[in-house]
């Protein structure tokens, strides 16, 4: 099935080692499988023992998703599809890419190469030809910043969509260009050949222009400045959610009225590529909720926060949690894993911060896993954004450990958990009856950085009784329950899972490769000053 609706990267613009006391111990698996009437796979094998993660079996498993990305490229332009089915046939891949599909097959490229999956020639020979083509694409050229959708079989910008015909209006995006400009930064000082090809491309990059710091008294955010959606250098493609303005002077652009402003998300590979850089100062990094305020001015929420407030850089900052299974989670925008440790992949935040990502990587991973064990009842877990095995694309995630009211779910009827708001709400679903639970590889991967051994487990089940593997490694998700799987491959999700193997398997390679020296000066201090409010007890 070939996907011609955005995904994510689009839609987004819209709208330490684990702990070992908190790792089950092998009994604790014992009756956590699916009990309903009509279950698929609810006889399984029985009670799950903890299997130590075994390297030879990962790097199979990360072979054959390099597969799904190599029959994703096309030779000429050196670029990847967003997306191929199953067949992995070459007419089959979906027509269009993105930045954010491009850079995560830069910097899968240099995982393969470390695992030994392809040589250093091949990797360079692979890495030159997809930046000499980013290099020449259309772009703004003011910021250096690329449109969201290119035709990756010519590397032209997309004005209409492959297939319907709908028209695309080119923009911005800053998520979109942060996965790309993370990658430019890996490649730079992995790869002697191709790293200055991709420096020239970095350095042209303003991440500033992304930034509102409240210059504009029309358009005020929080004190510390945010990062807008993106923006559209040509013409305004979403009227009553932009304004017209420039932050790097020149001709104006139609910026987004949308700002990110969850800490918990992806989008905070933007701030730090704008600190690293020096066109972003620190104090945005705070400007970001860690959760909205306990106030019942802020009742709209799934849960009332705890937390206390503290101060970085000048700017006030609530150091709020969600209470979970006896825990304290910094949540993110949806509670999916994507949100919480793509970045990590390039930054070892929990050690760089310690007293913040150090606790909340590993909560935020044992609560999924408890999620899709204990508390739903699914017998696997690993919650994210991906394919949806009923067709097309949804957001994932545990409900609980996110913000947003109408919730990324766990499972295909969308049961949405609502805790109430303390005295200022009751609740309306606190707890809730879940249905097909659906996993997404990619998830289990990212988690694999904190939780190596529970994680193989988890994606050796994956494998051996819901049969969700093919010739290009792991399908995209899949419903447990009924057994349906989302039969094809997305190259994000399949370069997530590059990146992580790369990092479990190949010595933080892709955090070696980004976090030089210069990028740890500059950016360390600023993270590693803070604290969350998260916490093994609750």
């Amino acid at each position: 099935m070939t996907q011609h609706t955005p995904t994510r990267r689009s839609l987004l613009v819209g709208g330490a080692a684990s702990i070992a006391a908190l790792a089950f111990t092998p009994s604790a698996y014992a009756g956590s499988r699916p009990s309903a009437a009509g279950s698929r796979f609810a006889a399984a094998s029985g009670p799950t023992v903890v299997r130590s993660l075994d390297r030879a079996t990962v790097r199979t498993w990360a072979a054959d998703t390099w597969r799904s990305l190599v029959a994703m490229t096309d030779p000429t332009t050196g670029l990847p599809a967003d997306n191929i089915a199953e067949s992995l046939a070459a007419g089959d891949r979906s027509g269009y890419t993105s930045p954010t599909n491009i850079g995560g097959y830069l910097w899968s490229t240099i995982a393969a190469r470390e695992l030994g999956i392809i040589t250093r020639g091949e990797a360079t020979a692979r890495l030159l030809r997809t930046l000499k083509t980013v290099y020449r694409m259309e772009h703004h050229a003011p910021s250096g910043m690329y449109y969201n959708w290119y035709d990756e079989a010519t590397g032209t910008a997309l004005h209409s969509w492959p297939g319907s015909g709908d028209k695309v209006v080119p923009f911005c995006s800053s998520v979109d260009n942060g996965w790309l400009g993370a990658a430019l930064l890996v490649v730079q000082s992995s790869d002697r050949a191709a790293g200055p090809w991709a420096k020239r491309i970095f350095d042209r990059m303003r991440w500033d222009a992304f930034y509102n710091d409240n210059s504009d008294p029309a358009h005020q955010v929080r004190e510390g400045g945010l990062i807008h959606g993106g923006f559209y250098p040509h013409e305004d493609g979403r009227p009553g959610g932009t304004y017209r303005g420039t932050h790097i002077g020149g001709d104006p652009v139609w910026l987004t009225t949308h700002h990110y402003d969850t800490t918990v998300s992806e989008t905070r590979i933007t701030s730090y590529l704008g600190i690293i850089t020096g066109q972003i100062p620190a104090k945005q990094y705070f400007a970001m909720w860690r959760t909205f305020p306990a106030s019942c001015d802020w009742a709209w929420p799934e849960m009332q926060p705890v937390g206390e407030h503290r101060t970085y850089f000048g700017i006030d900052v609530y150091e709020g949690a969600y209470t979970y299974r006896g825990t304290h989670i910094v949540p993110g925008w949806g509670g999916s894993m994507f949100e919480e440790l793509m970045p990590d992949v390039f930054v070892d935040e929990a050690a760089w911060a310690p007293n913040s990502w150090g606790r909340n990587h590993p909560l935020h991973v044992r609560a999924q896993r408890e999620h899709g064990l204990l508390e739903a009842g699914y017998g696997y877990w690993g919650f994210s954004p991906s394919s949806n095995p009923a067709g097309g694309y949804r957001e994932y995630g545990v409900d609980a450990l996110g913000m947003n009211p109408d919730g990324y779910f766990s499972d295909q009827e969308m049961t949405n958990y609502d805790a109430g708001f303390g005295d200022c709400r009751p609740a309306t679903n606190p707890s809730p009856t879940y249905g097909d639970g659906v996993v997404t590889p990619h998830a289990s991967f990212l988690a694999m950085m904190h939780e190596p051994d529970e994680a193989f487990t988890n994606l050796a089940r994956i494998q051996t009784e819901l049969h969700a593997y093919g010739p290009g490694g792991f399908f995209d998700a899949v419903a447990v329950r009924s057994g349906t799987i989302a039969r094809r491959y997305l190259s994000l999700d399949q370069a997530m899972i590059m990146g992580a193997v790369g990092n479990v398997l190949g010595n933080d390679v892709i955090r070696r490769a980004f976090s030089t020296d210069a990028v740890e000066r500059a950016l360390r201090p600023v993270i590693g000053i803070e604290e969350f409010g998260a916490s093994p007890v609750a």
